[in-house]
């Protein structure tokens, strides 16, 4: 299967992201990243959903969605055709003698050391998913106590904004 990344802008209401959800859930799509936030319009927010699926079940899912009310814009954002990032923050074990080789790791991959204490190191990182996943094969030998992972969030590459012509239905 193949996986995809759809951008999706929604009216800000109560429940929208349960709807949108669950015609994925009822099409049986494992939803592989969800996040959601709002937009530089008022009253509209965007959803990033990453899902494997076959090209024609996704055309009638996103056919489905577009359906739904308070659903304003679909669009698939191709890897190529986007800027895609998600965000981590990881807490390793890291005592005086381990330290300096976490350190040395993170600077590596260009995150940044957000919190010490005597026995942990916190790590902050954003970038795209698979240097996400090398730095956490990384730093797993010193021991991961703690960590929490961003889904991807993602944008159109190139000056045309998806909400540019964004109308809501009526």
């Amino acid at each position: 299967m193949a996986r995809h990344t759809l951008s999706v802008l929604v009216e800000d209401v109560p429940g929208v992201l349960t709807r949108v959800s669950s015609l994925f859930a009822r099409r049986a799509f494992n939803i592989h990243s969800l996040a959601v936030g709002p937009t530089e319009l008022q009253g509209v927010s965007r959803i990033t959903v990453v899902v494997d699926a076959e090209g024609d079940l996704l055309e009638q899912v996103t056919k489905q969605l577009n359906k739904l009310i308070n659903v304003i814009k679909i669009v698939e954002l191709a890897p190529e055709a986007s800027v895609q990032r998600d965000h981590l923050l990881v807490k390793v074990r890291s005592d005086a003698g381990t330290r300096s080789q976490v350190v040395q790791a993170v600077e590596l991959f260009r995150a940044a050391v957000v919190d010490v204490s005597t026995d942990s190191v916190t790590i902050e990182a954003t970038g795209a998913a698979d240097k996400l996943t090398a730095l956490l094969e990384v730093l797993e030998p010193f021991g991961i106590r703690e960590l929490v992972r961003s889904g991807t969030i993602a944008v159109a590459r190139g000056g045309k904004s998806m909400t540019d012509r964004a109308i809501h239905k009526s």
